[in-house]
């Protein structure tokens, strides 16, 4: 049964209290990104989720006991630039969970007219990242800005994300919506500029704001050029005090579940929450050209190997299922929902983003993973960290 945690008098977000105790899943169901930082390291392609997958995720994690004090929207690319999917997996969420507290995370492109739309899914607050509030300081930290499909040279996508942003947080502010600025201080580029940003989004009705150093790998070209120390670190906090109440220093949100530990194993690249058997669907469909190692992409599989539990709750290999014949779209996929209707995740080195959602409407998680078959297959049924995955990806 869903428990939604409530802590009167404290938010699961911003209070250091519950968010030692309170648990936080985020949705990654964005993928498209609408700006890079210069200073970031190399993407590491993590896939979105689809709604439905979402929506299964999120049932994984309640069905297994879990509380949680709220659910946000995050990740990889930003929420705001395909709302479509946002907001239907928003809608989703809160038809099956009317009282969770939602919330969402973005950069502003775009966002300002959707701010009614997300107040009526009774948003918790809306976090949004500001790092600049003049376009010239924009440019000195983001290596491309792109809204929408359009390409702009860097000066006009600046002055253009600095704008929607403002208009992102006044909308939000004006629908009701409580704002979280994000703000993240690069040496040598914003740390001066950080009491402006402050001023200016208190003055919009922003309600909190997290002042965060900006952590380079140690070892990088701009770990020492760019990571602020202390002594900044104080400094700027102090001057954005002034305007508006700050986060606890260090206090940071992390992408998946958060607040409380989770005994489920990684090792296989399968990432922190994994769906459970459930009902009737109790067997794993994986995509294995080897018979070994998970490594074919879903539209290039031409069979599927089955496991599922013995009469002593063991998994083991059951047999070969056949593919539908490629072609025939969306049918396709639904044909092989069908095939495997008795399987709760199918596991692939790859998976196109319409098998993903037809499958996951269907109930079937589609994990992408390039690990072990066996190993990742003991994991979903609660056994040991037995594969070696290679970096696996969600």
């Amino acid at each position: 049964m869903a428990t939604v945690h409530s802590i009167q008098g404290e938010h699961p977000c911003f209070s250091p209290g519950a968010r030692k105790r309170v648990g936080r899943l985020h949705l990654s169901v964005a993928p498209r990104a609408t700006a890079r930082i210069r200073f970031a390291g190399s993407s590491v392609g993590t896939q979105a989720l689809p709604p439905a997958e979402a929506l299964a995720l999120l049932d994984s994690v309640f069905a297994d006991g879990t509380e949680l004090g709220i659910v946000g929207i995050t990740g990889p690319g930003d929420p705001m630039a395909t709302p479509e999917s946002t907001l239907e997996t928003l809608k989703l969420v809160r038809a099956k969970y009317p009282e969770l507290p939602l919330c969402l995370t973005t950069n502003g492109l775009g966002a300002a007219g959707h701010a009614h739309a997300l107040a009526e899914l009774g948003l918790a607050h809306i976090t949004v990242l500001v790092d600049a509030v003049d376009p010239k300081v924009a440019e000195m930290i983001y290596a491309w800005i792109r809204p929408g499909t359009r390409n702009l040279c860097l000066p006009d996508a600046a002055e253009l994300l600095v704008s929607d942003q403002l208009r992102a947080i006044e909308a939000f502010v004006g629908a009701g919506i409580p704002v979280k600025v994000n703000t993240t201080v690069y040496r040598g580029c914003n740390e001066a500029h950080i009491r402006d940003v402050a001023h200016t989004v208190a003055d919009l009705g922003a309600s909190i704001m997290a002042v965060m150093p900006y952590r380079a790998l140690e070892g990088s070209e701009d770990y020492l050029a760019v990571q602020p120390g202390l002594g900044i670190m104080r400094e700027v906090r102090e001057a954005a005090g002034r305007y508006l109440k700050l986060m606890p220093q260090e206090e940071t949100c992390g992408w998946d579940l958060m607040g409380l530990e989770r005994p489920v194993s990684e090792a296989v690249g399968l990432g922190p929450v994994l769906p459970k058997p459930s009902g009737p669907r109790v067997n794993v469909a994986v995509a294995s050209e080897s018979g070994m190692e998970i490594d074919l992409h879903l539209g290039q599989a031409p069979k599927f190997l089955i496991y599922g539990p013995r009469e002593d709750g063991l998994p083991c290999l059951l047999g070969t299922r056949p593919a539908p014949a490629p072609g025939g779209g969306d049918s396709r996929w639904e044909e092989l929902a069908l095939t495997l209707s008795d399987c709760f995740v199918l596991l692939a080195a790859g998976a196109g983003e319409s098998p993903r959602k037809i499958l996951g409407s269907h109930g079937i998680q589609v994990l992408v993973t390039d690990a072990d078959a066996e190993g990742a297959v003991d994991v979903l049924f609660g056994g040991g960290e037995k594969g070696k995955g290679r970096g696996g990806k969600r």
